[in-house]
């Protein structure tokens, strides 16, 4: 049995596309991960609607500035 993707499924696959574009030079897994650990921090966000905007400006900063 498979699970149909979500609104916010396709939603954070846009937000992997979009920062690989943006950071052409950055390893996708890397990428992949930044958006997933800023995923995580909003699981038990109530309200939806945001939550992919959210990841996304995590996961950028992250990528911006990596910590070491």
């Amino acid at each position: 049995m498979t699970r149909e993707p979500s609104d916010e499924d396709k939603a954070i696959a846009d937000v992997i596309e979009r920062l690989q574009a943006r950071f052409p030079q950055t390893a996708e897994i890397e990428i992949d991960g930044a958006v997933r650990d800023a995923q995580r921090s909003f699981e038990r966000a109530r309200v939806r609607d945001f939550v992919p905007v959210l990841v996304e400006r995590e996961a950028r900063a992250r990528i911006e500035r990596p910590v070491h």
